[in-house]
């Protein structure tokens, strides 16, 4: 992990456009916020910098950003998007030593889409009892490879039947639980497990996510009839361990 020195957070360093995830530091919780009614992800940005005044807190105490957009992307719209959402980023003085600490997820819902891509929540840190656990955001991933982007790269490409399915979940999962251990977290804390397919849930939940985490049972499942960010690319999961969410 490394520290960030002035958002109160670690992060587990990924690509480009994202981390791996973000856990709050002794002193501190991570406040995750949905919003009631989506906005252009330029004008969310305004409405981030917004609450983070009201909440007294700097611009850096964000740690974590959802967004939606029309369609899933091709490879080369995905990089071209996140070139420009970085470059906000970085004008925001996010970034630690040239390195991008905002997880993310971002998808593409199947039904009622944005117009534009758009901002659909985020979260930041600030203060609490110092005796609190940590709490922590894991970035949506997809059945890619952790740190590449390469349509070559897509666990069992093209393969939608029940089978593969089942095989790129396992995949993802394990992305899950690799990002849960470097940021020192655990799946016995993750308070919230989303799923992003427009595929059957059913061998998923049973074979996958139940015996896996047992959080079907405890928590639920919250499954998003939505695709990932990139075209042919499946199934995607995020996870966090949240006492504090918001819907404003």
């Amino acid at each position: 992990m490394i520290h960030h020195p002035h958002g109160n957070y670690s992060f587990v360093p990924g690509i480009a456009p994202y981390s791996c995830g973000v856990i709050s530091q002794p002193g501190f919780e991570i406040v995750h916020v949905t919003l009631r009614t989506m906005t252009d992800w330029r004008t969310g940005f305004d409405r981030i910098e917004e609450l983070l005044k009201q909440e007294n807190r700097p611009r850096t105490a964000l740690c974590a950003v959802s967004l939606r957009s029309p369609v899933p992307f091709t490879f080369d719209g995905f990089a071209a998007f996140n070139s420009e959402y970085a470059s906000v980023l970085k004008e925001w003085g996010v970034f630690v030593d040239g390195v991008n600490p905002i997880a993310r997820t971002n998808i593409a819902p199947e039904t009622r889409p944005p117009e534009t891509p758009s901002l659909y929540g985020f979260a930041f840190t600030r203060p609490c009892a110092e005796n609190q656990p940590p709490t922590f955001v894991v970035a949506g991933a997809g059945e890619l490879p952790e740190g590449i982007l390469k349509r070559e790269s897509i666990h069992r490409l093209a393969d939608v039947s029940a089978d593969g399915l089942v095989e790129k979940a396992r995949f993802v999962m394990n992305l899950m639980s690799t990002r849960l251990r470097l940021l020192g977290a655990s799946w016995s804390a993750v308070t919230r497990t989303n799923v992003y397919t427009v595929h059957p849930m059913d061998r998923i939940v049973t074979e996958i996510l139940e015996p896996q985490t047992d959080l079907a049972s405890r928590h639920g499942i919250n499954w998003f009839y939505s695709r990932p960010p990139i075209e042919e690319i499946e199934y995607e999961m995020d996870v966090r361990g949240i006492r504090t969410e918001w819907l404003i």
